[in-house]
């Protein structure tokens, strides 16, 4: 194979992507939805805020950010309840390891929610309750 017909292959444009794939910015934007989870670390609340903010400013762009959106605002949501319950818990010990269970669950989810969308493959989080439709 030579040079000049690796050069010469078009380069793949929006208008070339298969149907009912999302854009790089559409898959950006999701990324950016479920990394938001990430918030909670520095400000309090932060883990629903962010999902929501990016979900309320990009939703009517794209489908699939609408989508990831709201998942990774559902996952937040149960997180934040999860954790609740875990920290009421800590009164009878076994609280103490569940607030790290949760904790480790829901930054390996999210890690692989954020990659999955960054590849355009809509991302469910196992065990969420879907507040919002």
């Amino acid at each position: 194979m030579t040079d000049e017909s690796v050069t010469n292959q078009p380069t793949p444009t929006p208008e070339s992507q298969p149907p009912g794939t999302p854009g790089q910015q559409a898959r950006q934007w999701a990324l950016i939805a479920h990394v938001a989870g990430f918030l909670g670390c520095v400000i309090p609340f932060g883990n629903l805020i962010g999902p929501l903010i990016v979900w309320q400013l990009k939703k009517d762009e794209d489908p699939f950010i609408d989508d990831q959106g709201k998942e990774a605002l559902n996952f937040q949501i149960t997180v934040s309840l999860l954790m609740l319950l875990s920290f009421l818990l800590i009164v009878v010990v076994v609280g103490l390891l569940l607030v790290w269970l949760v904790a480790i669950g829901a930054l390996v989810l999210m890690i692989i929610a954020a990659i999955k969308s960054n590849e355009g493959t809509a991302y469910r989080y196992p065990f969420c309750w879907r507040l919002i439709k």
